[in-house]
C-alpha cells in the first residue's frame, strides 16, 4: 500500500494517531527533506527508514518506489508540511501508481490552504488553491488571468523572500480586493493580517506565508454600461429583444420590467415599431 500522509504545518503536536501509526509501520518513508522529517520522527520515536523524494529527483525516484510497492512493500510519502502533492511532490508517483494498478490512500491531516482559508475570514463557500506563483512575470500574468473574474476565494502560497513582490503583483492583477496574509500558522508567532491588496500591510518577513484573496464579485463587466448600452450590446450581437431584456435584467439583478421600459424608449428613439 502507498500512503500520502499529512504532517504538521507548524506545531508538531498537530498530527493524527493514524498518521503516526502509518509512519511507524511502513517499510519506507519518502520524504521531501529527510532532515526536516527526522525532527518529526525523532519527537515520536519513529525509526522507519527514509529516502529523499523531492521535486529535483521526483521523476528519477518513481521507478524505484513503484518496484518496491510491486514487491509488496508499504511506503508513506510526506512533504515538509501539510498534505503531499498540494504544491509539493507526489503527483508523478500517483500517476505511476494508477497506471500500474497500485492502490494508494490518504492519511488526513493539516493543509495550509484550508487553515488559511478559515483564518482569513473570507468566504469558504467555494475556493481555488493556486499555490505558488510562477517565477517569471509573463508566466505569472498568464497563470492568474483565467481566475480574475471567478467568484471564488483564491489561495496563494508565498515564500519569505517573495512575499512583498507577490503582494504587489496580486494587487496589480486583481486590484484592491479584500485579502488576508497568514504567517507561521499553528506556531507561537502565528499572525493574520487582514486588509486590502494595495494597502501598506504590516508584515514581518519571516516564516512561510499563505495569501487569501476574495473572489470576483460575479457581476458582469457590462454592468458598467448604461442600461440602454447594455441592451444594445446584446441586440447588436444578434440576440432577440425579449432575450436581451431578460439577459440584462439577470446581469444587473433588477426587474425585467425596468429593463423593458428602457427598451421601449429605445425603440421610439430609433424609430422602430
Amino acid at each position: 500500500m502507498l500512503y500520502f500522509v499529512a504532517t504538521p504545518i507548524g506545531n508538531l503536536d498537530e498530527i493524527t494517531g493514524r498518521a503516526l501509526e502509518v509512519l511507524r509501520s511502513v517499510d519506507l518513508i519518502a520524504a521531501e527533506d529527510t532532515r526536516h522529517t527526522a525532527i518529526l520522527l525523532s519527537k515520536y520515536g519513529i525509526t522507519t527508514k527514509t529516502t529523499a523524494y523531492h521535486k529535483f529527483n521526483e521523476r528519477e525516484s518513481v521507478d524505484g518506489l513503484i518496484a518496491m510497492l510491486e514487491a509488496g512493500k508499504n511506503i508513506a510519502v510526506v512533504s515538509d508540511a501539510g498534505m503531499p502533492t498540494v504544491s509539493d511532490p507526489g503527483h508523478i508517483l500517483i500517476d505511476a501508481a494508477i497506471e500500474r494498478g497500485i492502490e494508494y490512500t490518504v492519511v488526513s491531516g493539516a493543509c495550509a490552504a484550508i487553515d488559511a482559508l478559515v483564518l482569513s475570514g473570507l468566504s469558504t463557500r467555494n475556493f481555488t488553491v493556486l499555490g505558488f506563483l510562477p517565477e517569471r512575470a509573463v508566466d505569472r500574468a498568464r497563470y492568474v488571468e483565467p481566475f480574475k473574474d471567478v467568484p471564488s476565494t483564491l489561495v496563494f502560497y508565498s515564500a519569505v523572500h517573495d512575499i512583498k513582490k507577490d503582494l504587489k503583483f496580486l494587487f496589480d492583477a486583481f486590484g484592491p480586493r479584500r485579502a488576508a496574509v497568514c504567517r507561521e500558522m499553528t506556531k507561537m508567532y502565528e499572525t493574520v493580517t487582514r486588509g486590502r491588496l494595495g494597502d501598506e500591510l504590516d508584515i514581518v518577513e519571516k516564516g512561510e506565508f499563505v495569501v487569501v484573496i476574495e473572489g470576483a464579485s460575479g457581476e458582469s463587466k457590462l454592468n458598467s454600461l448604461s442600461i440602454e448600452e447594455h441592451i444594445r450590446h446584446y441586440l447588436e450581437g444578434g440576440m432577440p429583444e425579449k432575450e436581451a431584456v431578460k439577459k440584462v435584467a439577470a446581469d444587473r439583478k433588477i426587474a425585467k420590467s425596468e429593463v423593458y421600459s428602457v427598451a421601449v424608449k429605445m425603440k421610439g428613439s430609433d424609430g422602430r415599431s
